[in-house]
């Protein structure tokens, strides 16, 4: 009898004849459906094992994230389990985790903090998730997830280098038994200053075990180097040890703090406590908790497929983050998002389908109800010291290293973002960090270019150079970049550069648009502007090289009638073109030539309208 996903898989992979559209739109929203074709028992055992791998990771890290916020341990398995299932089911990627993870955890606390009470805390986390679920969805019902990819990753970058600080700084009470360090509603910072001042209170034994526990991950992470053992679940192997051992030498009776009885059941159906006003006052972060889940679930999944070569549906990658979450809200889950350790575990552990996904999350709860007695030994010392050797490898240092080199631009927003994460706020920080990209950003891509060319005696048109005499009567530039309104600055330099050029012998101006782009009604002004003060002067402006685009929007605000039909010249299907008649019929405006003018006497203009005999290579 085969297996469940096997049965599965026959019926998917069959070739019919034709497929009802129907069905394609079920593969084209539940992709791992449509991953079973073509499945069978080698992809089966890939599947199995990079799933159980993932969940041997997910179990302690789940109960970690979940002490970040102060939250119960079963709070992050149920994340672990209803997230990571409902996500593999609708997930672009094969290979990328959902559930929680170290940045949603911090972001949450920072989003929580001025608005709950210990008492409230697992209400208003649920309340949370919904509403980061609900704007994913609004998200993906727009199709907006693509403008992701208009995000640098510096922010991301930022954000997870600030994000790590505040998880070492915040998970150092519980790594050394410090009293009295503050509760939930208290900010990071002031967590951390709390903690340092009661340094002296420091409990010599729980101090040991989370100690210990960092020295044992690290010392397992090099013997599994050195071995070879890629899949070895060194962090389940240490929890399991640290939780014997506070168990076997009755360490919770001498003040070691464990996580504490585990709830030996799976998450049932239950709504959330909806609050409207307390919805209002979550709804700024929220939106920052959604944006950022939704960018480390992208930026995880094109990770990987730059591996695997998949194509990536990058909404309904979206959508999956979002159902994701609003299911979870419905099974006291906190929120969650695409997580980086266990999708690169999954990965590397050979997984071919969602379907690892799916048995990860069916491998934690059946963990729960084979396990959950045993838990109530593990310290809470250890999982603090698991948190704090994760937040050092979340952080991409070669990375973030490239990026302070790299440009100005890269490190100020890395810099400003992870400022922002310790000294404002982990969520806000995103957008203070979008925000500061774009304000950055805007100016480098709002800039024009002008370039002044002559015409030479061999007839050729190129860039004025140095040694190069330019024409006294009719000057010849090339405008390149933007004209919308951020250009505006630049665009009217480059104007009046032009302007300082002309002078009382100059008749004509070649203005060539064949590179400039998506002019507005700022632009558009500034070059009327610019007309009127040519022909107050008695210069002739000709356009030439104007793009189809440009000669619409010309068009649509009556500048076409403005500067006349004779004097626009637009783009050619061939080269050599536009800006060739312009320069001819420049010389049709003038009286007499230049010594070095490569142009006819106007008689040789008569029999050869187009000058192609004597301007052979004018651009077009």
């Amino acid at each position: 009898m085969p297996s469940w996903p096997l049965s599965v898989a026959m019926y998917y992979s069959r070739a019919p004849a034709s497929t009802p559209a129907g069905t394609n739109r079920l593969l084209k929203v539940i992709p791992a459906l449509g991953s079973l074709r073509g499945y069978g028992w080698p992809s089966f055992r890939a599947d199995v094992l990079a799933g159980l791998t993932v969940a041997a990771v997910a179990v302690p890290q789940a109960m970690a994230y979940a002490l970040i916020a102060d939250l119960p341990a079963e709070i992050g398995l149920y994340t672990a389990i209803v997230m990571t299932f409902m996500g593999a089911l609708l997930d672009s990627s094969k290979q990328l985790i959902n559930g929680p993870t170290n940045a949603i955890s911090i972001a949450a606390v920072s989003v929580l903090a001025p608005i709950t009470t210990p008492e409230t805390l697992v209400a208003t986390t649920i309340l949370l998730t919904f509403a980061v679920g609900v704007i994913q969805l609004s998200i993906a019902a727009l199709r907006l997830g693509d403008l992701s990819r208009y995000i640098s990753h510096s922010v991301i970058l930022g954000f997870t280098t600030g994000a790590s600080a505040l998880l070492v700084l915040d998970q150092a009470k519980n790594l050394l038994g410090v009293p009295g360090a503050g509760g939930t509603h208290d900010a990071f910072l002031a967590r951390f200053y709390q903690t340092w001042a009661n340094a002296r209170g420091i409990h010599e034994t729980t101090a040991w075990v989370g100690l210990g526990t960092i020295a044992l991950v690290l010392g397992l992470r090099v013997l599994k180097k050195r071995l070879g053992l890629k899949l070895f679940p060194e962090l389940l192997v240490v929890v399991v040890a640290a939780a014997t051992l506070v168990g076997t030498q009755a360490l919770d009776a001498r003040g070691v703090k464990v996580v504490g009885t585990i709830p030996q059941k799976l998450p049932v159906f239950q709504l959330p406590h909806f609050d409207l006003e307390l919805l209002r006052r979550m709804s700024g972060g929220a939106v920052a908790l959604a944006l950022l889940g939704l960018l480390e679930a992208v930026s995880m999944a094109k990770a990987i497929a730059a591996h695997t070569r998949q194509r990536l549906d990058i909404n309904q990658q979206v959508l999956s983050e979002g159902v994701a979450n609003f299911t979870g809200s419905f099974f006291q889950c906190m929120p969650g998002s695409g997580s980086l350790t266990r999708s690169a575990i999954n990965h590397q552990a050979g997984a071919v389908s969602q379907w690892s996904g799916v048995i990860s999350a069916v491998a934690v709860a059946a963990t729960i109800l084979l396990f959950a007695p045993l838990a109530r030994f593990i310290p809470r010392s250890a999982l603090a010291g698991i948190l704090i050797v994760t937040a050092f490898k979340m952080v991409e240092w070669r990375t973030l290293a490239y990026h302070l080199r790299a440009s100005r631009f890269d490190a100020a927003i890395v810099i400003v973002t992870g400022l922002s994460a310790v000294f404002i706020s982990v969520e806000f920080c995103v957008l203070i960090g979008v925000l500061s990209s774009f304000m950055m950003a805007v100016p480098r891509v709002g800039h024009t270019r002008l370039t002044e060319f002559v015409a030479t005696n061999a007839g050729y048109v190129h860039e004025r150079l140095a040694e190069d005499k330019p024409c006294q009567r009719i000057v010849i530039f090339g405008l390149e970049g933007e004209m919308f309104f951020a250009a505006a600055a630049s665009l009217e330099a480059q104007l009046g550069r032009i302007e300082d050029r002309v002078d009382s012998a100059t008749r004509v101006v070649i203005l060539r648009l064949k590179r400039a782009r998506n002019a507005d009604a700022v632009g558009l002004n500034l070059l009327e502007q610019f007309l009127i003060g040519m022909k107050e002067r008695g210069v002739t402006v000709l356009f030439c090289g104007v793009r189809h685009d440009l000669l619409q929007t010309l068009k649509r605000a009556g500048m076409t009638e403005r500067l006349g039909a004779d004097n626009l010249f637009v783009e050619q299907p061939i080269r050599q073109t536009s800006t060739h008649q312009a320069l001819v019929y420049a010389y049709t405006l003038i009286d007499g030539r230049c010594a070095h003018c490569p142009v006819p006497d106007a008689g040789d203009l008569a029999s050869d309208p187009h000058g192609s005999r004597h301007l052979p290579m004018l651009p077009s």
